[in-house]
C-alpha cells in the first residue's frame, strides 16, 4: 500500500483547527449535550429509560392523543426517527400508537397507564439530576432561552 503524502498547501492550518475547537458553537453544544445525556441516562437507567425516551414520554403526558407530526416537531425529529424511538416504548406497552379518528392514514400517540406510572416513578430521578446540574450554570434561564432560540 502506498503512503499518501500531504503537501503543505493541502494541510489544514493548526491555527484554524484550534480556532474551531475553541469557538465552534456546534461543537460546544454537541459536547455539552452528550455529557448531559450521559448524566440523565445514568439517572434514568434504573427505570429502563434513556433521556430521549423520558423526553418523548413527557411530550405524550397530556391526557389527549397526540398526532405524530407535532410530537416530532416538538422533539426536533423527523417522523422516521420518532417512529424508531417509539418502538421500544410500544413493545414495553408504555406508549400506544393508534389510528387517528379523523384521518385513517394518520397516527396518534398516547401514554398507557403503565407509561404514566413509569414516568411518575422516574420523575424524582430526573428532578434530582436536574437540580444537581443547574447550579453549575451562571444564568440557566438565559441559557434555556438562547437554546430555544437556536432550536426554533
Amino acid at each position: 500500500m502506498a503512503k499518501t503524502r500531504v503537501s503543505k498547501t493541502e494541510s489544514f492550518p493548526l491555527e484554524t483547527a484550534l480556532h474551531i475547537r475553541d469557538n465552534c458553537l456546534c461543537l460546544h453544544v454537541q459536547r455539552a449535550a452528550r455529557r448531559l445525556a450521559r448524566r440523565f441516562d445514568d439517572a434514568l437507567r434504573p427505570f429502563g429509560l434513556t433521556h430521549g425516551q423520558f423526553s418523548l414520554m413527557v411530550a405524550l403526558s397530556r391526557p389527549v392523543p397526540h398526532p405524530m407530526g407535532p410530537v416530532a416537531s416538538l422533539l426536533a425529529m423527523d417522523r422516521t426517527t420518532l417512529t424508531a424511538n417509539l418502538k421500544p416504548l410500544e413493545r414495553r406497552k408504555l406508549v400506544k400508537v393508534a389510528t387517528a379518528k379523523n384521518d385513517k392514514r394518520g397516527r396518534v400517540l398516547m401514554l398507557t397507564g403503565a407509561g404514566r406510572r413509569l414516568l411518575n416513578a422516574a420523575l424524582p430521578a430526573w428532578r434530582e439530576t436536574h437540580a444537581a446540574i443547574e447550579p453549575a450554570l451562571d444564568e440557566p434561564d438565559t441559557l434555556r432561552l438562547e437554546l430555544r432560540t437556536l432550536a426554533a
